[in-house]
C-alpha cells in the first residue's frame, strides 16, 4: 500500500482510535499546569521552583523526541510503545503525591519520565492515523483526532477539578490513571493489520529509502522555518496556562483549582468545533489562511490577560486558547505530512520538530517563572506575546502554503528529498 491508498480500516480500529485521542488527552500532559497549583498550594513552592519543576517534562521531551522519532519510523510495535508509555506517566503522576518524593530531584525525575512518554504518545497517534487513513484523508482524520482530544480534555479537567475541590487535590493525579485504562484498552482495539506501517511514515511503496533522514530533515528550508514557528509558538503558550492558574490562586486559594478546571474546559470546548472545521478548511481554503488564523490568536489572548485579573475576565479570554491551540494542534501535523508525503521520513520529520518546538516549552516555563519574578504577571504576560507576534510572521514568510494542488504539485525540489 501507499500513502494514497483506498484502504479502509475496521470499525472496531476506529473506534479504537477515537478511544485513544479520548483518553490520551489527560495522559499525554500528565498533570500539566495542575502540577504548579499543587506544589504552590500544598508546598508553597516558589514561582522559580514550580518553572524548573514544569519545565523538566518539556526538556526530557525535547531530548527524546528525534530519537522517538526514528524508533517510530523503522518499528511496526506502534501500538506497544504507546501502551509502555501510558502506564509509565499513570505509574508517575500517582508517585508525585507520595511525601517521600515531594522534593524537587524526585518531581524532575518524575516529569522527566512522562516527558518521555510524552514524546512517543503525540507521533505514535499521527503515525498510526497516517497508516490507517492515508495521507489523502489525512486532513479530516486528523481534525476528528483532535476533536476527541479535546473532548477528553474537557472531561478530564470536569473531573479532576471536581475530585480536587470535593475530596483533595491529590486526587488530580489518581484520576489520570482512569485515563491511562482507557487509553490501554482503545489502543489493544486498533488492529494491526489496518495499519500500513509505510504509510505511517509517509512512504511511496515504490520509492526506495536511503540512510541519512535526520540531515535531509536539516537541510530542508521550509521544514526548519515551519520548526522556528512552533518554536515561538510554544514559548509563548507553554507558560501562559500555568502563570494564569497561579494569578487566579493569588486571587483565591481556594477556588483555585476550579477555576484552573474552567480555564481548561472553556478552551477545550472552543477547540472541538474549531479542530473539526480546522481540519475540513485546511482541505478547501488551504493551509495557510487557517493556521494563521490560530498563530495570531496568541498574543492577542497574551495581552488580554494583563487587562485585569477578574477571574471572570481571565475565563473569557481563555476562548482565544480554544481557537490559536485548536488550529495548531491539527496544522501543524497537516503540513509535516504535506512537506514529507513520499518521502518515508513523516515520523523522524515529526521528531526533530518536536524537539524544536519543546525547546520553545521548556525554555517558556523556564524563564516565565523568574519573569514574573521581575516584572510581576503582567510583565510575564506581555513578554510571553512579544514571541508570539513572531510566529506568524516566520510562517508567513517562510513555509507559506503546503496544501498538494496543481501550483504546488510541481515544486518537488522544494519538498524533502527522497534520495
Amino acid at each position: 500500500m501507499s500513502t494514497n491508498t483506498a484502504h479502509q480500516p475496521t470499525t472496531r480500529s476506529r473506534i479504537g482510535l477515537d478511544g485513544l485521542n479520548f483518553f490520551l488527552a489527560d495522559v499525554r500532559d500528565g498533570v500539566g499546569p495542575f502540577l504548579g497549583i499543587y506544589l504552590l498550594t500544598r508546598h508553597d513552592w516558589s514561582a522559580g521552583q514550580i518553572g524548573i519543576a514544569m519545565s523538566a517534562m518539556t526538556f526530557a521531551t525535547m531530548l527524546a523526541q528525534t530519537p522517538a522519532g526514528m524508533l517510530l519510523d523503522i518499528t511496526r510495535y506502534k501500538r506497544a510503545l504507546v501502551a509502555i508509555a501510558t502506564l509509565t506517566v499513570a505509574v508517575c503522576s500517582v508517585l508525585m503525591t507520595h511525601p517521600a518524593f515531594v522534593n524537587l530531584p524526585a518531581i524532575v525525575l518524575f516529569q522527566a519520565l512522562m516527558g518521555v512518554s510524552a514524546a512517543l504518545l503525540l507521533p505514535a497517534v499521527a503515525a498510526i492515523t497516517l497508516g490507517m487513513v492515508g495521507n489523502r484523508r489525512f486532513p479530516a482524520r486528523q481534525g476528528r483526532n483532535e476533536v476527541f482530544n479535546h473532548a477528553g480534555n474537557v472531561v478530564s479537567a470536569v473531573i479532576a477539578g471536581a475530585l480536587a475541590h470535593f475530596l483533595s487535590i491529590e486526587w488530580l493525579f489518581y484520576a489520570l490513571v482512569i485515563f491511562a485504562l482507557g487509553s490501554l484498552i482503545s489502543v489493544l482495539m486498533i488492529q494491526e493489520t489496518d495499519i500500513d506501517h509505510d504509510a505511517a511514515r509517509g512512504k511511496v511503496a515504490e520509492t526506495p529509502l536511503t540512510d541519512g533522514g535526520i540531515i535531509h530533515v536539516l537541510k530542508h528550508r521550509r521544514t526548519l522555518m515551519l520548526g522556528l514557528t512552533l518554536v515561538l509558538f510554544h514559548f509563548a503558550n507553554a507558560a501562559m496556562l500555568p502563570l494564569v492558574g497561579q494569578y487566579l490562586t493569588i486571587a483565591d486559594r481556594e477556588a483555585a483549582s476550579m477555576y484552573m478546571s474552567a480555564c481548561i474546559v472553556i478552551a477545550q470546548l472552543v477547540m472541538i468545533p474549531v479542530a473539526w472545521w480546522a481540519g475540513r478548511k485546511a482541505m478547501s481554503w488551504g493551509r495557510l489562511p487557517v493556521f494563521m488564523l490560530g498563530l495570531i490568536a496568541l498574543p492577542l489572548r497574551g495581552v488580554l490577560y494583563t487587562v485585569s485579573n477578574d477571574p471572570v475576565w481571565l475565563l473569557a479570554v481563555q476562548a482565544l486558547d480554544g481557537i490559536g491551540a485548536g488550529i495548531f494542534g491539527v496544522l501543524w501535523l497537516i503540513v509535516a505530512a504535506d512537506l514529507t508525503q513520499g518521502t518515508g521520513r513523516y515520523n523522524v520529520t515529526l521528531g526533530v520538530l518536536g524537539t524544536l518546538f519543546a525547546l520553545g516549552a521548556a525554555c517558556s516555563n523556564l524563564v516565565a517563572g523568574y519573569v514574573v519574578e521581575a516584572t510581576g504577571y503582567g510583565g510575564g504576560f506581555l513578554f510571553l506575546a512579544a514571541f508570539g507576534v513572531l510566529a506568524p510572521i516566520v510562517y508567513w514568510l517562510g513555509v507559506g502554503e503546503t496544501r498538494p494542488s496543481a501550483s504546488t504539485m510541481p515544486l518537488v525540489a522544494d519538498r524533502l528529498p527522497t534520495t
